[in-house]
């Protein structure tokens, strides 16, 4: 067991997040693997980030990007062994670099031991009690056991086949058919996942991201309507209550959960003092690039945080949404998950325009802060992919109608001007398991390193500056009135974000002094849709 340590690092981190399978491959077979993240810590320490969350890299069939779990003890050899890991996690220590694992405990794969043990098993055997097995309604079964569909499209339930080769029971899974749902009332469930936690914290994993945190609990008689039955009931809270005391007894260990709630006031149950330490802040994330709806939605999470005492988190993009740039460069700023909007126009040079802008917003606020791999290199996302390419399952569950996910999933760009852009080696076997654009040629790591315009430069010198102003780690925040257009406010007594998101230009505060801006000024004056942080002058008492 780690020393006790009482730093809470995770409430003011810089958390870098890698999905393995497009960071860097090592060996040459198009997919990214330990070896490549393990060549890139110096990139990250260099970033100036505190810690790296992974997406699961565990044994899985991939059909759901990793998120269908088959083994939650070893590595997917895809991307490395256990013993490379635990290698990896004692090298990023010495980078100074904590590492957050995914755990996915909705759901597992159909490749489980444990299901696979149900499936033999049969109706009404202890191995099925794991899951959530159920006779189908009408006269031969025939229709599942309720009109649940699932959050990927489609029904939430699959029909088994007997021994016999005849129609079987059906399970429930709120996911792909690939992915059948634990039954978190079972005692066995829930030892198994405090095992696996202790598993990890012992092989030195700082913090877990748990998916789906709001999910686990079903209404035991599945009759309840969707989503109330198997969203956000009161008693997950009590799963999170013992995991809580697992991760206080090995000390500075962070819970960080995956909770997409419009209710604040049930958001925050998630963070009270005995359960998860910090969740994603999704409204942030989902906001249009819009002054009056970026300051409500800061304003309100800061207030439903502050009761609790816990620390907000801030992010632009991750690997289940459309890349801010495009994003921000379309008419309508805002995300929905249900409207990727694929195929609208998006001007790329505004949309990166206000990224920069968005990067020091992030840094700039009270809380942690999350990068999504490639977010620092301003990369888009990849609306062009060939449909047979597309994995993500979305694609398939909607009828062909949503994209999916791919295109925010696409290979990391790091050196040279044709693919693979260095995200394999020269001698590699295999193209990238998807393909990048040639426009790519101008995002690279390597291409931006020494650029001091470049969109790398910007993200290296605002999280240095961030873990270098002390106001920025610790103290709240002031709105201050910036002129028409300006979201400004104050950090401490003299350190202060201003964004322009009117018509005009601004002027700067009198006797301010410019610590870093998103773009250059115009005579002086901070351009619209250009963010800056600045030293205030002093006040006179």
């Amino acid at each position: 067991m780690a020393e006790k340590n009482s730093e809470q690092w995770w409430r003011s981190a810089a958390i870098y997040q890698v999905y393995i399978r497009s960071f860097a491959d090592g060996n040459g077979d198009g997919i990214g693997d330990l070896d490549g993240v393990r060549a890139q810590l110096p990139y990250l320490a260099e970033l100036g980030v505190d810690a790296i969350w992974f997406n699961p890299w565990y044994p899985s069939p991939m059909a759901d990007g990793g998120y269908d779990v088959a083994d939650y003890r070893d590595i997917n050899a895809a991307f490395g062994t256990l013993a490379e890991a635990e290698k990896l996690i004692a090298d990023a220590h010495g980078y100074g670099l904590r590492i957050i694992i995914d755990i996915v405990p909705n759901h597992c794969s159909d490749e489980h031991r444990w299901f696979r043990a149900a499936l033999a098993a049969g109706p009404g055997s202890p191995e099925r009690a794991r899951f959530w097995f159920r006779p189908g309604r009408g006269g031969d079964g025939e229709l599942p056991p309720n009109d649940w569909t699932s959050i990927f499209g489609g029904p939430a339930w699959t029909r088994t086949t007997d021994e016999d080769g005849t129609p079987g029971e059906w399970y429930l899974h709120l996911f792909a058919p690939q992915q059948p749902d634990f039954n978190w009332d079972h005692p066995e469930v829930r030892q198994e996942f405090e095992a696996v936690l202790r598993f990890w914290f012992d092989r030195g994993v700082d913090g877990v991201r748990i998916d789906s945190a709001a999910l686990l609990t079903k209404d035991p008689e599945l009759a309840e309507p969707a989503p109330s039955a198997f969203t956000d009931r009161d008693d997950v809270h009590a799963i999170y209550r013992s995991w809580r005391r697992i991760a206080d007894e090995y000390g500075s260990r962070a819970l960080i959960g995956e909770v997409w709630m419009p209710d604040v006031e049930r958001f925050t149950r998630y963070l009270r003092s005995d359960e998860l330490h910090v969740a994603f802040n999704f409204d942030f994330l989902c906001c249009a690039w819009e002054l009056d709806r970026l300051r409500a939605v800061i304003d309100a999470t800061l207030a439903s945080h502050a009761p609790v005492g816990a620390p907000a988190t801030w992010v632009l993009s991750n690997h289940d949404v459309v890349r801010h740039v495009t994003r921000y460069g379309r008419a309508n700023t805002a995300f929905g998950m249900a409207d990727r909007r694929i195929g609208e126009p998006a001007d790329l040079v505004l949309g990166e325009q206000r990224a920069r802008a968005a990067a020091l917003l992030s840094l700039a606020l009270p809380g942690g802060v999350y990068v999504y791999q490639g977010d620092e290199l301003g990369l888009a996302e990849v609306e062009d992919l060939p449909d047979e390419l597309r994995q993500d399952p979305i694609f398939s569950r909607s009828g062909y109608t949503d994209k999916g996910r791919d295109g925010c999933r696409v290979p990391v760009p790091w050196s040279g001007i044709h693919p693979p852009f260095g995200f394999s080696p020269e001698q590699a076997t295999a193209a990238p398991w998807l393909p990048q654009p040639q426009s790519w040629a101008r995002r690279t790591a390597a291409g931006q390193d020494t650029d001091p315009n470049s969109m790398l430069t910007l993200y290296r010198q605002a999280l240095r500056l961030r873990r270098a102003q002390p106001a920025l780690l610790t103290l709240g925040l002031d709105w201050f009135d910036a002129g028409e257009g300006a979201l400004a406010f104050r950090r401490g007594p003299d350190f202060a974000c201003v964004i322009n998101l009117g018509d005009t230009p601004l002027a700067l505060p009198a006797g301010a002094t410019l610590l870093l801006a998103s773009g250059p000024l115009l005579d002086g004056q901070l351009p619209t849709e250009t963010g800056a942080w600045l030293r205030l002058a002093p006040t006179r008492e």
